[in-house]
């Protein structure tokens, strides 16, 4: 009913930088939080960044200053641009949104995964 698509993904090198985007739809009210986790091989999957419907950011302390993550709120779309990129950024990233749906439902929704690579 509600679903959240991503791309961006590639290989890149270290230094380099690269946009990620996830746009949402479907059966959609409203978009309160977005966000971007990342998940490394093995690991768990962490949050990377969030933003609010109102515009208010947070970052994880690894990627603060060479990240920075927006939206549109008219698309529906939340974006993140990874800058500086380091090896360790290496990771399937995933989108994620809170929605609220017609029927008043909240929903979590995920993207399915877009996989950044940086490496020489």
């Amino acid at each position: 009913q509600v679903q959240l698509v991503e791309s961006g993904g590639g290989l890149v090198q270290p230094g380099g930088s690269l946009r990620l985007s996830c746009a949402a739809s479907g059966s959609i009210f409203s978009v309160t939080d977005m966000g971007w986790y990342r998940q490394r091989s093995g690991r768990e999957r962490d949050l990377v960044a969030v933003i609010t419907s109102g515009g208010s950011t947070n970052y994880a302390d690894s990627v603060k200053g060479r990240f920075a993550i927006s939206r549109d709120n008219s698309e529906n779309t939340v974006y993140l641009h990874l800058n500086s990129l380091k090896p360790e950024d290496t990771a399937v990233y995933y989108c994620n949104a809170d929605v609220i749906d017609h029927t008043g439902g909240y929903l979590e929704v995920w993207g399915q995964g877009t996989l950044v690579t940086v490496s020489s």
